[in-house]
């Protein structure tokens, strides 16, 4: 009885890891209310789009084949490269590994930083060409989304930069600081396939 009675508190804290690691959620309480918020007003820009896709799929169909496919097919890649380093160094400073973090977030934001150039120089020859959001109700969808969507990697970059700051600087780390952002980041990505499925590949 003595060595049942002394086993199984032992047997209840090995479980407790377990239960906390299922029942944590990374970064923020806030920032997940944030990125649902903007996932759903996303969503009724994508349900518009749809939408009026179905009523004018000729006129869709004509705009959409005067994008750059070749150049967003890289931006995705940029992007969902940029979000492996993230959860690398994210999985580096869980583990207690700055250096490893602080050298793999470096390489996400500038992957990162590469987006918006890469936007720009699609950008410019559509625009030069004149083609704008006042061109059809397909430019409009397409400059809006893509356009609050660059806002959000611009703002993405900064919130990894103040990452880049709390690795270098905190000893140890804020964790919980170093999540938030890996949050928010992984919601441009996710934004990005989904704004790329819609407007360079959907038939």
């Amino acid at each position: 009885m003595t060595e049942v009675a002394e086993g199984h508190p032992d047997d209840l804290n090995e479980s407790r890891p377990d239960q906390h690691a299922r029942a944590h959620i990374p970064g923020d309480p806030s920032m997940w209310f944030f990125v649902i918020g903007d996932l759903l007003i996303f969503g009724i820009y994508f349900v518009g789009y749809v939408y009026y896709r179905g009523q004018n799929p000729d006129l869709f169909l004509q705009s959409q084949a005067r994008l750059n496919v070749d150049l967003g097919a890289i931006n995705t890649v940029v992007l969902l490269t940029s979000s492996l380093f993230v959860v690398l160094g994210t999985m580096a400073a869980r583990a207690g590994n700055s250096a490893d973090a602080l050298r793999r977030f470096i390489v996400a934001l500038v992957l990162g930083a590469v987006f918006p150039i890469l936007k720009m120089v699609e950008w410019i020859p559509e625009i030069t060409a004149g083609i704008t959001p006042g061109t059809n109700l397909f430019f409009m969808f397409y400059f809006v989304m893509t356009g609050l969507h660059l806002c959000h990697v611009l703002l993405g970059l900064i919130i990894l930069c103040f990452v880049i700051r709390n690795l270098r600087v905190s000893r140890p780390p804020k964790i919980s600081f170093v999540e938030t952002g890996a949050t928010y980041w992984h919601m441009v990505d996710v934004l990005w396939l989904i704004l790329f499925a819609a407007f360079y590949l959907m038939r």
